[in-house]
């Protein structure tokens, strides 16, 4: 059996093709989901991964399910921190619930998750996490001051926890995508769309995969010696 991987928000878009991609690379993996149990079950029977359900913002919950994942599959080598919500709104019009839950459930759930598995990565000397950033972590976006500063703190959290790790053999590394093909992107009203597309050098939204490949390289055993880097896949749309 390969590394146990999970990855967290794990059964659509970027996060589907994270567990494809580890699959499909010899992993064993499992995917975690917070609600949807109609996509989670869909998700299941499309890859044949599992789908574990638990609020990534509640500790409690965290520690439960990766209890469970160890018990049933094995211990989680290689975290995917990908789990993500928006709530947008200006400042002057967003709610304390609206900050909250996106700081809950974009940042301090990437505390919940290592901490669960960090102890036990540092007793076998070797531990790949990834966690999953923003460009607009980097460069900031109108109406998203919850979403930026969860996904600038993530970019913060990802350095430090690379300095702790790396004489354990666990590498600690973050992937700011920029703006990708998923449900949540093809929300967006096509005028504006346009417009995010036309800022784009490359000249088109990135694909799902274009992620996961880069997650690929980061948790590889022969990466060793990447780690506290945050890699920007964006399409030329910020260079940081």
């Amino acid at each position: 059996m390969g590394r146990v991987a999970l990855v967290t928000g794990g059964t659509r878009g970027i996060g589907e093709a994270i567990c494809v991609a580890l699959k499909d690379n010899g992993y064993e993996v499992v995917a975690n989901y917070g609600g949807n149990e109609q996509a989670a079950a869909e998700f299941t029977e499309r890859t044949g991964i599992k789908a574990v359900k638990f609020d990534v913002s509640d500790f409690d919950q965290v520690a439960a399910g990766i209890q469970s994942i160890e018990t049933s599959t094995g211990p989680v080598e290689v975290l995917i921190n990908n789990a993500g919500i928006t709530r947008d709104g200006t400042m002057h019009k967003m709610s304390f619930e609206q900050w909250d839950k996106v700081i809950q459930t974009n940042l301090a759930s990437c505390f919940n998750t290592c901490r669960c598995v960090i102890e036990g990565m540092r007793k076998r000397d070797f531990g790949r996490i990834v966690n999953i950033g923003s460009v607009n972590g980097q460069a900031g976006q109108y109406g998203q001051v919850n979403y930026a500063a969860a996904k600038s703190g993530i970019h913060g959290f990802t350095k430090a926890l690379a300095l702790e790790g790396a004489t354990k053999g666990i590498t600690v590394n973050a992937i700011a995508p920029g703006y990708v093909e998923t449900d949540m992107v093809r929300a967006v009203p096509a005028e504006v769309l346009e417009k995010i597309i036309r800022t784009i050098p490359v000249g088109r939204l990135g694909q799902p995969e274009d992620i996961s490949r880069a997650v690929l390289f980061l948790i590889a055993d022969s990466a060793g010696f990447v780690t506290g880097s945050t890699l920007s896949i964006n399409g030329g749309q910020h260079m940081y």
